[in-house]
């Protein structure tokens, strides 16, 4: 039996995300899915009220079931969403509100906990909504950070990956001004976070030898300096270093021809230097299917790659392809931290 075979010895926790954006109705669809989709378990931290008023604003006939520690999510999620705590609020899909958003980071710090402590196999995240968060104080610039608080890892540990069945990519730079970008950019960063990306590849994806693309920052990569000097002087010697160290590493690729469908199938990665660098391709490829990976952490990390739609919100419109693909890719990574 291979390790991908094997059932999770814990259930997934799942965060809420904000209970007025679509988080709780791809959830519940999710879970009506499960069978089909063959998700392992999960659990959702608080929101019980939310979850049921959501699933039946979709048409969608769920029983949800609160329970007292993870564990028993693993027998209660064949016939019910499992729901852990009585933490609750209003369901008003598209008007978020400070109930709501209290509601939202007590289930992303409880799930976060959770899985710190080894009572969850991995946290799926839904989306939240920064700014709501932060009215009611969340000051990390985002879930990856706040993550990486709560493992006690540096920022720069925690690595955003976006991934889905066409494209794995991950930003250098992610929540800053497209002027900061070159500054932000030095050898050490692409280094540090390349060497986490090739390990993380290994353990939690199951490639041996990943191939790794670094994208250049500037038009056709710089033409040797004529459009910028920053692939000469920061990310050439990046690839080069990382060469001598034995990691399959190419770059930089000018930006505009990496993502062809002739020069994925030449790598297991894509480096870009900034934010929409490696969310537009992702998200133009793969939007219902796209991924949101933390690597770098002591724990499992996912999340649809969207936000939380509160335009749609309530109208039976979100696609849960993205959320199942959440819950499915953290499975299969645990299952492989499970067996090793």
């Amino acid at each position: 039996m291979s390790a991908l075979s094997r059932p999770l010895a814990r259930p997934l926790a799942v965060s809420l995300g904000d209970p007025a954006g679509i988080g709780p109705e791809i959830i519940t669809q999710a879970w009506v899915d499960r069978a089909v989709e063959k998700l392992p378990a999960f659990f959702v931290v608080g929101g019980a009220q939310v979850l049921a008023e959501a699933a039946k604003a979709r048409g969608l006939h769920v029983e949800i079931e609160r329970i007292a520690a993870p564990e028993q999510a693993m027998e209660v999620f064949r016939t019910a969403i499992p729901v852990l705590g009585s933490d609750d609020a209003a369901y008003t899909p598209g008007q978020p509100d400070q109930s709501g958003a209290h509601l939202a980071l007590h289930s992303l710090v409880d799930g976060a906990g959770r899985t710190a402590l080894g009572e969850a196999a991995a946290l799926v995240t839904a989306p939240i909504s920064k700014t709501d968060l932060a009215m009611v104080g969340f000051t990390q610039p985002g879930q990856t950070e706040f993550l990486a608080d709560a493992c006690g890892k540096e920022r720069e540990d925690a690595v955003m990956m976006l991934a889905g069945p066409s494209l794995r990519a991950v930003p250098l730079t992610v929540h800053c001004a497209l002027e900061e970008v070159s500054g932000r950019l030095t050898k050490d960063l692409i280094l540090h976070r390349a060497r986490i990306v090739n390990e993380a590849l290994k353990r939690d994806f199951g490639i041996e030898k990943p191939r790794i693309a670094v994208c250049g920052l500037n038009p056709h990569a710089g033409e040797n300096g004529r459009f910028g000097d920053e692939e000469q002087r920061v990310i050439t010697p990046a690839v080069d270093q990382l060469e001598a160290e034995g990691l399959d590493i190419t770059g930089p690729h000018p930006g505009d021809a990496l993502f062809t469908p002739r020069a994925r199938k030449k790598y297991d990665v894509a480096l870009a230097m900034y934010h929409d660098q490696a969310l537009i391709p992702l998200k133009a490829l793969d939007f219902d299917e796209g991924v949101n990976v933390t690597l770098g952490l002591p724990i499992v990390r996912t999340s649809p790659d969207h936000g939380t739609a509160f335009d749609i919100a309530g109208k039976g419109k979100a696609d849960a392809g993205a959320m199942i693909a959440a819950l499915r890719m953290a499975g299969e990574m645990a299952a492989r931290r499970q067996a090793n």
